[in-house]
């Protein structure tokens, strides 16, 4: 059984072991039907359409945006956002991608947006009746995001978009994209939708732990000057901004990742026979399980930390989140590469949870910023932020 004690930590309130308690018992009836089978895996668009009118339909995703616009908080609530992602990763990775995008592929427009945009995505976002995405990366700017070479320029009323982005996730199945390019200005964001002329998608990517990835292509897309997310200049303030909240939430997943390997490699530990014994007797086997709820308590109080700094201090979270989303993702994949060595052959077997989580894992160490990229972060803020000792001067 999975632990919960972490839910007592003072970093919550009564109503974030409330939702997990709630959303773990939805995700254990709901998404098997959803996700298992040979039909999910054939029809990768549909069943992540099928999960996200699930996930809209729960109430699950009205987490992703604020409650004037059909939310549950005033604000985004990180820690409530954090639980869910974690809680649905131990049940499917699939479904915590399909939330997560909900989130970050809106998250802009909740942070910086007119009113106007916030109502006519935002209500939508929460129900699930629009699929979010969140449009930034490129060939040549990807952990260099400041690189972006896709322009927007001035044309009459509004702006004509030219360029490529890559790796986005939701490429090919969003209702619209929340667009980082050059304007004169600086970097901005806009909100594309996916029937404006001049947009497509050219190219779907592939991946170990299958997600809906695309390759867009922008050209001579025209798009009102009413579709700019925040003021022209602003966007990689508004970029930073949402990456800080949803970076926490990527380690949150990545913990429920590891959450479900410690328990699925504990409940092998206690049943597999071995000299005589099981495997669970067997001091080695001993050490690894120890090692493995070490790591996990360890990124969960990082993480934590991150989702209670924003909401409670109200804050930039950018040194606390880079950390919770660099350490939480690196030990997880230590964590799920012990369990899969406790397994044997089984834990390399297609079809076996294991397996299927050491794939899932290696992703979330790159996406929203390579675990090397977070370190540079870390180190920049610390640099920034260190004042020397009177001795030193």
């Amino acid at each position: 059984m999975t632990d919960r004690t972490f839910l007592d930590w003072p970093f919550f309130e009564p109503h974030h072991k409330e939702l997990a308690i709630a959303l773990d018992a939805w995700a254990a009836a709901t998404l098997p039907a959803i996700t298992e089978g040979e039909d999910a895996h054939k029809d990768l668009d549909g069943t992540c359409r099928a999960l996200v009118k699930a996930l809209g339909d729960g109430g699950w995703l009205h987490y992703c945006v604020p409650a004037a616009y059909g939310g549950v908080h005033d604000d985004l609530d990180v820690r409530s956002l954090a639980i869910i992602r974690e809680t649905l990763a131990r049940h499917s990775g699939l479904a915590d991608f399909c939330f997560a995008m909900q989130g970050l592929g809106s998250g802009a427009i909740s942070l910086f947006a007119s009113d106007a945009i916030k109502q006519k995505y935002l209500p939508a976002v929460a129900t699930g009746e629009k699929i979010a995405a969140f449009a930034l990366s490129e060939e040549d700017a990807g952990s260099d995001a400041a690189a972006l070479s896709t322009a927007m320029q001035h044309d009459g009323g509004g702006y004509v978009i030219d360029g490529e982005k890559t790796w986005i996730s939701n490429g090919g199945i969003a209702d619209f994209y929340t667009l980082f390019a050059r304007s004169p200005a600086g970097v901005t964001a806009v909100v594309v939708d996916a029937d404006t002329p001049g947009f497509s998608v050219t190219e779907r990517i592939d991946v170990i732990a299958p997600h809906p990835l695309g390759r867009l292509k922008f050209e001579q897309c025209r798009v009102p000057a009413s579709n700019i997310v925040g003021e022209e200049g602003a966007g990689f303030k508004a970029a930073l901004a949402t990456l800080d909240i949803f970076r926490t939430t990527v380690g949150a997943a990545a913990l429920g990742f590891a959450r479900r390997a410690l328990d699925d490699a504990t409940a092998r530990a206690l049943t597999r026979k071995m000299f005589g014994a099981t495997l669970s007797d067997l001091p080695l086997a001993q050490a690894s399980l120890a090692e493995m709820a070490l790591d996990i308590d360890a990124a969960a109080l990082l993480v934590y930390r991150s989702a209670w700094t924003k909401d409670v201090k109200k804050t930039r979270v950018t040194r606390e989140a880079a950390m919770a989303k660099l350490f939480a993702t690196d030990q997880a994949q230590l964590v799920i590469d012990k369990a899969v060595q406790m397994f044997g052959g089984l834990g390399v077997k297609k079809g076996v949870k294991v397996e299927e989580l050491y794939r899932e894992i290696r992703a979330l160490r790159i996406y929203e910023g390579a675990s090397e990229v977070q370190k540079i972060v870390i180190a920049r803020q610390h640099l920034q932020n260190f004042r020397p000792p009177e001795a030193l001067k």
